[in-house]
């Protein structure tokens, strides 16, 4: 065996005992039915900044996120905005997510959105976008894992086996603890994913002989493929403007249907696709799941710090530095011969990251096992929480309303663990026997949740939006996202042979047109459904209550101009159809690398400067607006939290009925 498939096995033992430990204590303090589904409300606040982000950035950002930078280049590292973008919508969210649990006492947002609403469909709508998120992203997280452990294992742990021992892990503290189980859990895997990101790019810098090895190669790469208009896969690696589809954006938007021999050209990553797959990626803080986090914290002082030090600064450092060495570094380890470029071929581009880790596997093995369980913590941050928050779904929104009303503690608590075990078996049946099946409702679950932002809206934001209109509305959206999702089966191929598009028209995320078909749907129902004035009265008590604790403070009202002008000038030129810009940042040329500012391409530079003013912006927003800091007091109305917050946030009082 070799020294670093030992490690391997020790490692993920060690790592693995760390997560049943905080599950059988998270067991011992599960004494009601708020302990085991939301912790109590008293998640500290370090807890929360470190676990919150570990749920936003998964196995995904581990492992897919660079290898999709190496197939399609710096066009598609415009994704890691994600790091802003995600934290984005808590900011806009999360503190009034907050205090409406904290003033209600709202364990599930269903019980939210059906108390302001009274809308039993919403209930339903919101457990179904929760199970989408749930078993897709649970199910690809634990194949994942199984591969990754059969490529680091040199083949001796088959994939299933991988998948159904990590499985077996995970379901077991989820279900011991709850989500107080999983927040401590995550606090180390968001950690361990941020360390594993920088390590496997240093190791991809270094394997290629350093810095100016890099530039030497990549450029004379991109100058000789530019110059023969080579072709990467099977398909023209040049721009409609000639530039090198490596190193530039295709453009603001391109005209497509997306329907076969009308695709786009220069690769997919327009301006327009970039910023719809950001309000995709936008519904991670949207979901169902990150509404239950809201409700889990005992303040909100963990926002600020969670969205913009933690997840802009923290993980965006990871992202536009790391990620984007691993994934061009790709390019120069093949042309060294070090990787072979069949990987590219066939979608084999996923092993990037794990053969990155075995390039240490003969001269450090010890660092291949630290990487490996890296890895694991990272597949396995985002699962834990949706199985843990769509269990409390299940069973506060349909056990507790519908079958059994008088469920006391215990009862929930053993609905909660049964639907804990439920919904893992869902995600390892799907991954075991329908891999096809699995990617493609992995891609639909953010897409849903971004479909979240009415029905908060209305609650958090805008009184005139009717229950009939934002059920509609949500229907309607969840539609618009399934016609324009590239579903590879073929009568769904008919349908858009017959629609007169494929997917993503016009390269738009199919994520846009679900918002946009959403919105226009509510606003118009609601239009024609307005309440009478009893009914308004009664949803404006909520309002009035946000209005008086959430606002922007009198003496800050100023300043909400310069804050809607910075977001929307940043939305425009950071991923928006400005972005093309980029290209040729500072005059630079993009079409000739000997131009290039520390050897870095234009469109790379235009990345890490809009970052940082990214950072910037999400700072003005939470603490200068205050859109995620609070200092006041909160009463609560209902003996479900029954807890008085003063301005430092000290409990004064827990009456919590088991």
């Amino acid at each position: 065996m070799k020294s670093s498939v030992m490690w391997l096995y020790i490692l993920t033992a060690l790592y693995w005992s760390y997560c049943l430990f905080w599950g059988v204590k998270g067991y011992m303090k599960a004494k009601s039915a708020s302990d085991y589904f939301i912790a109590g409300r008293s998640i500290p606040m370090w807890v929360f900044v470190l676990a919150a982000t570990a749920t936003s950035f998964s196995g995904w950002t581990f492992v897919g996120h660079p290898a999709l930078i190496w197939r399609d280049g710096l066009q598609y590292a415009f994704a890691s905005f994600y790091v802003i973008t995600i934290p984005f919508t808590g900011t806009i969210f999360l503190k009034r997510i907050w205090m409406m649990g904290k003033r209600y006492g709202y364990i599930t947002p269903g019980e939210m959105y059906g108390d302001y609403l009274g809308s039993e469909a919403i209930r339903w709508l919101t457990v179904l976008v929760a199970l989408i998120f749930s078993v897709p992203y649970l199910g690809l997280q634990l194949r994942a894992s199984g591969v990754l452990f059969n490529v680091l294992s040199n083949g001796q742990v088959p994939t299933v086996v991988g998948m159904w021992a990590l499985a077996t892990v995970v379901v077991t503290y989820v279900a011991l603890g709850g989500l107080r189980s999983v927040a401590y859990v995550d606090t180390a895997q968001c950690v361990m994913l941020m360390v594993g990101i920088v390590i496997i790019g240093i190791v991809a810098i270094v394997k290629v002989g350093g810095w100016a090895e890099f530039n030497n190669i990549f450029h004379a790469m991109i100058v000789e493929d530019m110059g023969r208009n080579a072709s990467i896969y099977g398909k023209a690696i040049l721009t409609p403007d000639g530039y090198h589809k490596l190193i530039a954006i295709p453009g603001p938007i391109q005209w497509v249907s997306n329907l076969p021999g009308h695709g786009a050209q220069g690769g997919a990553w327009t301006g327009a696709m970039i910023l719809t797959y950001m309000f995709a990626l936008m519904g991670i803080q949207s979901s169902p799941a990150f509404t239950m986090w809201g409700f889990a914290n005992t303040n909100p002082r963990p926002f600020a710090p969670q969205q913009v030090w933690a997840s802009s600064l923290g993980v965006g450092f990871c992202l536009f530095i790391f990620t984007a060495l691993q994934g061009l570094g790709g390019w120069v380890l093949i042309k060294q011969g070090v990787f072979a470029p069949e990987l590219l071929g066939g979608g084999k581009q996923s092993a990037l990251v794990p053969d990155l880790i075995n390039l240490m596997q003969d001269t450090m093995p010890f660092l291949v096992g630290v990487l490996a369980v890296c890895a694991l913590a990272a597949m396995q941050s985002t699962g834990s929480a949706y199985m843990s928050t769509a269990s409390g779904m299940i069973t506060r929104d349909i056990y507790l309303r519908y079958i059994n009303p008088k469920a006391g503690a215990g009862q929930q608590k053993l609905m909660g663990r049964i639907w804990v075990l439920g919904v893992c078996l869902l995600a390892l049946l799907v991954a075991t026997f329908s891999t096809d099946a699995l990617v493609m409702l992995g891609g639909l679950a953010v897409s849903f949740g971004t479909q979240m932002w009415i029905p908060l809206a209305s609650v958090l934001y805008f009184p005139w939006l009717t229950r009939q209109g934002v059920v509609a509305g949500l229907a309607c959206g969840l539609v618009g996202v399934l016609l324009t999702y590239p579903f590879n089966l073929d009568f769904m191929k008919a349908l858009h042979n017959a629609l007169g598009f494929g997917h993503y028209p016009l390269t738009i995320h199919c994520a846009g047109w679900g918002i946009l078909v959403n919105a226009v749907v509510a606003v118009v129902v609601s239009a024609m459904t307005q309440p009478e004035k009893k009914e308004l009265d009664r949803r404006m008590e909520f309002h009035n209550f946000l209005k008086q604790h959430a606002a922007v403070p009198a003496e800050k009202a100023h300043l909400k101009t310069a804050g809607w002008v910075i977001t929307i000038v940043w939305f425009l030129f950071a991923i928006g159809p400005f972005a093309t810009l980029g290209n040729n940042f500072f005059f630079f040329d993009a079409a000739n690398p000997a131009t290039w500012p520390f050897g870095m391409a234009p469109l790379w530079l235009w990345q890490i400067v809009w970052w940082l003013l990214g950072v910037y912006m999400m700072y003005f927003l939470a603490y200068k607006l205050e859109f995620s800091t609070h200092y006041g007091e909160i009463e609560a109305l209902r003996e479900d939290i029954a807890a008085v917050y003063s301005e430092k946030g000290d409990i004064h009082l827990d009456v919590d009925k088991p």
